[in-house]
């Protein structure tokens, strides 16, 4: 998407299920459990999973008492890192559409939506997986 940030369901999902994780510290949990608790679907939280685990942020542990942990410090990860494993790197760019049209400088639209898109980068990288912990009964 164009111009603004935009938080997919898998994002929003990723954000969740490591907040839940650094909540429970090295113990494993399931992503039955996980999705019950976000009340998503277990195959999408899954496939989500699995993205985390490629980027190095999650492992998985088969077995009856297996589940899904951090494999990172949750006080070395914000947020932003968690958003970008889903999404890609953020960009921020000026104007909605990218048309050339709009790519002046007093574009009131595209200085708004870039000192939006600023402050939400900005405030997802201050806040750690730590800071955003869960603690429940997942």
């Amino acid at each position: 998407m164009n111009g603004a940030i935009y938080f997919s369901e898998a994002a929003s999902l990723a954000l969740h299920a490591t907040g839940i994780l650094a909540g429970a510290g090295d113990d494993p949990i399931t992503a039955g459990r996980m999705a019950e608790a976000l009340g998503a679907s277990e195959a999408h939280l899954a496939k989500v999973l699995g993205r985390l685990s490629r980027a190095g942020l999650v492992s998985a542990t088969r077995g009856p008492h297996g589940g899904f942990r951090l494999s990172v410090d949750a006080s070395k990860v914000t947020l932003r890192d968690v958003y970008e494993a889903m999404e890609g790197s953020l960009d921020i760019q000026h104007c909605l559409s990218g048309l050339p049209l709009c790519d002046k400088p007093s574009c009131a639209l595209g200085s708004l939506f870039e000192k939006v898109s600023t402050e939400i980068m900005e405030g997802l990288a201050a806040i750690t997986l730590h800071d955003f912990r869960f603690h429940s009964e997942t």
